[in-house]
């Protein structure tokens, strides 16, 4: 028999099998596991371990990955070369010109001789069809450009794309230990460890589970979280996201095979068969003349998260231009788009160009033709020839081309070329960018809401002080100074009530500082441990998660986890700690000095908020009590509870009350060295900083004074999520933004905070019209709550170390350092942006405003442009490609930061670009219309003013070109 790694090759349950497994839910899921034998049956049939996972090997990964498949979904191809030129080709202006021009080609050979009107000399003949060739070598050119420059951009946004997914990693068991593994290395057979916060990357059945819930809402459409667990529902779905709790799974369908690849393999198929009926059906109606139907347009099923890739990278070259954010705060996906910030004002902009340039160009091709007929059939009374119709074409061509000349076409590719660039350097800087248009939103910003921990401080968290016994000691103290049986408490509580996914392991180098793996709070928990001497692993070792009876994990709301054990000889022991505030009010005895226990009165309750707790938090400190409470089935103890049977578990309440606190500590985390500098540059560039933290007020308050955030000679407000809600709301409880208008703009620390009170606080600064140009607001997030706030945020910054998958997901900018600092550069390269196309913007709108006049006024006064189609093509063509190349791609300078932000409805263009413009055109336009109408003198050259229609070049106007030519370089 062939084996694999010293095991059988076959396996002996098949990926028909397992999919059909995991079409099941509920109650109905669980039997048809337990007609499998159960999990750990399931587990032996795939040769994995519930404990120690897989072996490992390269051998054992690579034939589960040829036997399940890989933990990919192919992403959809790319357009070629050719498709992307037949859609450049589709351009409404482009085929207008093609059209003419070739017109013009076949005119210029065809010149029907008449008696009373002489042949065209032969050499005028010569150069009549060389203006329709070049038109059409121009039209090509404008085509290959812009197919290769969205090819290029298509490629730039995959690789993007592979970017973001490399930094996708997930934990799994391998070999017994806890290993970060890329998602698509994950196999059918791994054991994943789930916590709060993940977005799942494959399907599987759990092993084991504390208080999970998950949010299924992107496979099912249903917005409740939905309870999991081994016993009532085991089923777990990539695509979806853990909202409370943590578990272990063992992996079962990837890639394809898993519920989410197979809806998005069915769903690729139905999208194109939906597109092919969609433009037949336009067809139809464009035949029968009837308006379009609304239901022709494709239903966005392809934007749901569970078809997703696990990040996104969305390209502001989508069918409406733009894909922005969305509107909606709240739910699961992103709902309706909104433009950004710069790209509304390009659009409002692009379309009053485009008014008046199709305006001036019909003007301008009414007027040739008007004085054409005048000239010939009023004036030198001539009868209508074949030959006239030349001069017809020449006459749309030119107006044609106004337009084209007019619209600033250069636009787009130049946006393009400066985000392309921006983000390509940004990564470099610790940004990585998910949505393009965020990018240059950034340069707007006006307000910046962050996050405490981590993103101001270092997040590498120690404990300080700690208060045991009424003793307050500023060192660790020695396990042997304090009394036994609460000293072994508080190790068994720190151990046991944290999550096992977070650890401390040893540096890369000798002497270098222990690693803090998983939650940082706990991390200093566990330090402080190993600093009474003892070890934390070996507690662990002997419980093991599958042992606990119950846990509560930490949310928003709780601010405190829980965890029930059984005791060696009888009844349960449920661990707390959490926030000291929260935790000290379910207690109800403390030990005493010598571990006396005594009850925990309300003055002693309020004398230790006041002489430990405070002082503490205004040292900076984070405050966290730990307590316990024993459930005992014989005689109890003043703080124990008799039982006779097991307690009701759900009835957490009453679980996890009268509780005996064991200590409080004080945990330190270091502001940023380079906080203080990055705050006082936002300050100085006119954003706003805003603390938004769910520690202490007293704990925000000092670490907002360390950073600079708040300043002694400053009017400002420091609220709690309370206090901040009993003012924004109204006698109903309704939020009025009349009322959030009061408070925001002195607000400079928001305390206890929840993640809706941080939504509320966002999108009331950017509903309010208080301020002169409306508030663009940046958010940082880094926990699943956050997803709400950092998708209705201008710009939703993730962190990208301490950062949840839900939360990364619902970001425009990952944060690959977690460090505010990255922030401000972001904004530099925002603004760099913004500069960097109004910079193209004043260059073009000079050469299409001077090149739009001298037609339009060539036209009206001399039956000709000076400016001929071909040369009007190539100008416009040269700007589109070497002027974006050349401004878009401008590093930025710290000078950037020394103004002011433009907010959301300053004008595009400033009085000074306008300025700017007018006085550069005005130079232009005299010094080409002085060469128009007396140059040829001036020069003593032939006047190229009433020439034939195809008749040879002039110095004259040839002398017109190169001036306006040189001109506009020198604008540049």
């Amino acid at each position: 028999m062939a084996t694999i790694d010293g095991r059988p090759a076959q396996y002996q349950i098949t990926l028909k099998n397992l999919r059909e497994i995991m079409e099941h839910r509920g109650r109905e899921g669980v039997s048809i596991v337990n007609e499998y034998g159960g999990t750990h049956e399931i587990c032996k049939k795939l040769y994995t371990h519930p404990n120690d996972g897989l072996s490992g090997s390269k051998a054992d990964i690579e034939h589960r990955r040829e036997t399940f498949g890989s933990n990919t979904i192919p992403p959809k191809p790319p357009k070629s070369f050719l498709m992307l030129v037949w859609e450049a080709l589709q351009d409404v202006t482009l085929i207008i010109l093609e059209i003419a021009a070739i017109i013009s080609l076949l005119l210029s050979f065809y010149q029907p001789a008449d008696d009373d009107e002489p042949v065209l000399e032969e050499e005028e003949e010569h150069y009549s069809w060389i203006e329709g060739l070049a038109i059409l070598v121009s039209v090509f050119v404008v085509v290959i450009v812009t197919a290769f420059n969205d090819y290029s951009k298509e490629k730039q946004f995959r690789g993007l794309q592979s970017r973001i997914e490399g930094e996708h990693k997930f934990s799994v068991i391998r070999g017994g230990d806890a290993v970060q593994i890329n998602i698509g290395e994950i196999v059918v057979g791994d054991i994943c460890q789930i916590k709060y916060g993940d977005l799942l990357p494959a399907d599987g059945l759990l092993i084991q589970s504390n208080d999970l819930k998950i949010d299924e809402s992107s496979l099912t459409g249903e917005s409740d979280h939905v309870k999991k667990s081994e016993l009532t529902d085991p089923m777990v779905l990539s695509g979806t996201h853990v909202m409370e709790g943590s578990g272990k799974m063992v992996v079962t369908a990837v890639g394809v095979n898993s519920q989410a690849g197979i809806i998005f393999t069915l769903l690729g198929a139905a999208v194109d068969e939906h597109e092919a009926a969609a433009k037949k059906k336009k067809k139809d109606a464009k035949k029968e003349k009837k308006l379009k139907d609304g239901g022709d347009e494709i239903t966005n099923n392809s934007h749901h998260p569970a078809l997703k890739s696990q990040t996104t990278v969305d390209s502001i070259t989508s069918d409406d231009g733009e894909e922005g954010k969305s509107s909606g705060g709240g739910g699961g996906g992103h709902g309706g788009k909104e433009k950004s910030v710069l790209q509304a004002k390009l659009t409002k902009l692009a379309i009053q160009i485009g008014y008046a340039g199709s305006t001036i160009a019909v003007l301008t091709v009414i007027i040739l033709i008007i004085q054409f007929c005048i000239q010939t059939f009023v004036i030198e009374q001539k009868h209508w020839r074949n030959s006239y119709a030349n001069n017809l074409v020449k006459h749309f061509i030119i107006g044609v081309t106004v337009l084209v000349v007019a619209v600033p076409e250069g636009l787009p590719l130049a946006v393009t070329l400066s985000l392309a660039y921006s983000v390509k350097k940004m990564m470099k800087d610790n940004n990585l960018v998910r949505h393009l248009d965020a990018c240059e939103t950034m340069g707007n910003a006006t307000a910046i809401c962050s996050d405490k921990t981590g993103t101001l401080t270092t997040n590498r968290m120690t404990v300080v002080q700690s208060y045991i016994c009424e003793k307050l000691c500023k060192v660790t103290p020695k396990f042997s100074d304090i009394p036994r049986i609460v000293g072994e408490a508080i190790i068994e509580g720190i151990s046991l009530n944290s999550a096992y996914t977070t650890c401390l392991m040893p540096g890369t180098n000798p002497g270098d500082p222990l690693q803090q793996v998983g939650n940082k709070t706990e991390c200093s928990l566990l330090g402080f441990v190993q600093g009474l001497g003892k070890s934390y692993q070996t507690i662990r070792d002997s419980h093991p998660e599958e042992s606990f009876t119950r846990v509560y994990t930490f949310n928003s709301v709780r601010k405190s986890m829980s965890t029930v054990i059984p005791k060696s000889n009888g009844g349960y022991r449920v661990y707390c700690k959490g926030a000291s505030e929260i935790v000290l009010k379910k207690c109800s005895f403390i030990y005493g000095q010598d571990g006396v226990l005594e009850k925990f009165t309300r003055d002693m309750q309020e004398r230790l908020l006041h002489q430990v707790i405070e002082p503490m938090a205004c040292d900076g400190l984070r405050t966290i009590c730990i307590a316990f409470r024993d459930f005992v089935p014989g005689k109890a103890e003043i703080n124990q509870v008799h039982i006779d049977s097991e307690p009701n578990w759900d009835d957490e309440d009453n679980i996890v009350s009268n509780l005996t606190c064991l200590c409080v500590v004080g945990i330190e985390d270091p502001v940023r060295p380079e906080v203080p500098d990055a705050i006082r540059k936002c300050q100085r560039a006119g954003i706003t900083v805003r603390m938004v933290t769910g520690d202490n007020i007293n704990t925000a308050r000092s670490i907002a004074t360390k950073c600079g955030i708040i300043r002694p000679q400053d009017d400002f407000l420091i609220l709690e999520g309370k206090e901040f809600n009993r003012r924004i709301r109204d006698s109903n409880g309704d939020i009025q933004q009349h009322l959030l208008d009061k408070v925001w703009p002195k607000l400079r620390v928001l305390a206890r905070s929840s993640p809706t009170d941080k939504y509320n606080l966002v999108k009331g600064i950017i509903d309010s019209k208080v301020s002169d140009n409306r508030e663009v607001v940046a958010v940082t997030g880094d926990g699943t709550n956050d997803g709400p706030a950092l998708k209705k945020a201008d710009v939703g910054f993730a962190m990208g170390i301490a950062g949840t998958d839900v939360a990364k997901e619902a970001s425009d900018i990952i944060l690959t350092d977690d460090n505010f600092s990255s922030i401000v550069k972001a904004v530099m390269w925002g603004r760099n942006v913004y500069d960097s196309i109004a910079k193209f913007l004043q260059f073009q709108l000079t050469v299409n405003v001077v090149a739009v006049i001298v037609a339009f006024i060539g036209a009206c006064a001399v039956q000709d442009s000076p400016l001929k189609a071909v040369q009007m093509l190539w100008m416009n063509l040269i700007m589109d490609t070497l002027a974006s190349l050349a401004l878009a791609t401008e590093m930025p300078t710290p000078d950037l930061l020394l103004r002011k932000p433009y907010g959301r409805t300053k004008p595009l263009i400033s009085r000074t670009m306008m300025k700017n413009i007018l006085g550069q055109a005005i130079y232009q336009l005299i010094i080409v219309f002085g060469l128009l109408f007396v140059g040829d003198r001036f020069l003593d050259i032939e006047s190229g003013r009433g020439q034939p229609l195809n008749s040879e070049a002039t110095q004259h106007f040839t002398i017109i070109f190169n001036v306006f030519v040189f001109m506009t370089l020198s604008t540049s």
